[in-house]
């Protein structure tokens, strides 16, 4: 293989992303829409599974990487979609509190205003023509192309 760790490079890709959302989120103010918020699950997965890779180094765990990548290049790619309208996205709404019966109508309604308002089909940022969504899917589609030699090249006494 090219790289002597691939399964480190596979998490830290994983890592990377999820660090860069958070950074986007956090440190420049872009909210992330519901979508978005989908698209962070499969990278925590992932690092999850290479961590665990490197404790019990089992092949089918990067074979469960590069599943877990091609959910997040389909997510991806179905955001994209939706940010340039090549068919509906999501028509609901969705909430982080908690407990919404335990407010007040006063305390709804400041939640309500102050909430940012954060559409799905909209692009927040871009870079060279590409959405968030749309570099999570290109980023994704390759790492999962890296698990699938990962995959193919791992060595079978290895995987006992």
């Amino acid at each position: 293989m090219f790289f002597k760790n691939p399964v480190l490079l596979i998490g830290l890709g994983s890592l990377s992303l999820l660090l860069g959302a958070f950074w986007f989120q956090y440190v420049v103010g872009l909210h992330p829409c519901q979508m978005c918020l989908w698209q962070r699950w499969p990278h925590a997965v992932v690092i999850g599974l290479s961590v665990l890779f490197y404790l019990i180094k089992k092949r089918i765990l990067i074979a469960g990487m590069g599943i877990t990548y091609i959910i997040s290049f389909g997510l991806g790619l179905f955001h994209t979609g939706v940010e340039r309208a090549w068919w509906k996205g999501i028509t609901t709404c969705s909430n982080t509190s908690k407990d919404l019966g335990a407010l007040s109508s006063d305390e709804l309604l400041t939640q309500i205003l102050e909430a940012p308002i954060v559409r799905c089909d909209q692009v927040s940022w871009s870079f060279l023509s590409l959405s968030m969504a749309s570099w999570n899917a290109v980023f994704s589609l390759f790492l999962a192309f890296l698990c699938w030699r990962v995959y193919t090249t791992f060595q079978t006494s290895q995987n006992k």
